[in-house]
């Protein structure tokens, strides 16, 4: 059976094995473990994942299957074979209903809705937003990968959080906005549901945001810069009901997971975030009548609780500062007059 990224499948020799990758040693290569060899030339590999191939009779070199000591020397052909056929990469356009707020000749905004995959990737190669976007405006420019396509994609939103995107429709605008983004000269605004209360009004999240150690799934924060990318998320309370806070986040950069991450790094994870431990009950009572509560309002909204509310950025051409807001989508609005309710009626 392959494993979660498709790199390995237990070889049968009666059966017709295809080729999923190839590569040449070059002339000067120097004997290198084939393991440490194809770890940095396959995408997502990791060493043991290599090495389970390879005892999987997976790997092979000049046509023959080798084990993970094997030293790959110059002008080796280097194969990696499996029981099934690579999958097709070709990203095909679907009819995906998009929420457009704005379009020019240079750019789309959306409001992109929850649940909603961003960009074809593992368990998710249709259905996402790109497969709409291809639907829906020909020719886009693309920065991405041969592995992975981001047609148009110039930042994204995790597949729960509903809000603004942006898309380029040129390459002149996919690389201004691109620039945009990384010199942070564009405006973000989210809003997300938090468990607990906070003591200030407002405050600096500073941290850098690196993958877990513990959980690849996972983002972690490193205080000390050890690891990770610098992180800095500004927030603001905007309404309080004692168990969970409703608050505004602005973006001074933009890391994966950078909201969800930062919060629970100071004891605020998203309510209802599985990945971050927010699906379950972090602060509150005991009574039955509470715990129903909230499993009603995770039924409600099934997700991570984060709104991307706003953005502003510079039209490529026209240089003209533009600027979109959204209404919050209606599970979030539902799970916060709920909220609303059950403040008000709680005794004093």
């Amino acid at each position: 059976m392959a494993d979660d990224n498709g790199l390995y499948e237990e070889a049968d020799d009666q059966e017709e094995l295809f080729e999923h990758f190839r590569f040449v040693a070059d002339p000067g290569q120097e004997p290198l473990r084939i393991d440490k060899f194809l770890m940095v030339r396959v995408a997502n590999a990791t060493r043991n994942k290599i090495q389970v191939a390879a005892h999987a009779g997976n790997v092979h070199v000049n046509g023959t299957p080798v084990k993970p000591h094997y030293r790959v020397k110059p002008k080796d052909e280097v194969t990696i074979v499996m029981a099934f056929p690579p999958r097709d990469k070709t990203i095909y356009p679907e009819d995906i209903p998009l929420d457009v707020l704005y379009e020019d000749a240079d750019v789309v905004v959306i409001n992109k809705q929850a649940h909603l995959v961003v960009h074809p990737g593992h368990g998710n190669y249709t259905g996402t937003l790109v497969n709409g976007l291809m639907h829906h405006f020909k020719n886009l420019p693309d920065m991405g990968t041969r592995e992975e396509p981001r047609p148009g994609l110039v930042h994204r939103l995790d597949k729960g959080t509903s809000g603004v995107m942006v898309i380029a429709k040129n390459e002149v605008a996919l690389s201004n906005l691109a620039q945009q983004f990384f010199d942070r000269t564009t405006d973000r605004l989210y809003n997300a549901l938090v468990w607990g209360d906070f003591e200030e009004e407002e405050g600096t999240i500073t941290g850098h945001i690196g993958r877990s150690v513990k959980n690849r799934l996972q983002m972690d924060v490193f205080p000390d810069g050890s690891q990770g990318k610098h992180a800095v998320t500004h927030y603001k309370v905007l309404e309080r009901f004692g168990y969970v806070t409703l608050v505004q986040c602005k973006l001074e950069t933009g890391r994966t997971h950078q909201i969800r991450a930062h919060m629970k790094h100071i004891g605020h994870a998203l309510f209802n975030d599985e990945r971050y431990g927010g699906d379950k009950i972090l602060k509150g009572t005991t009574f039955t009548k509470y715990k129903q509560f909230i499993e009603n309002c995770f039924e409600i909204a099934p997700r991570a609780a984060l709104h991307a509310k706003s953005l502003a950025f510079t039209q490529p051409a026209t240089k003209e500062r533009l600027q979109f807001e959204t209404d919050l989508p209606e599970d979030m609005q539902t799970v916060i007059e709920k909220w609303r309710v059950y403040v008000s009626s709680r005794p004093e």
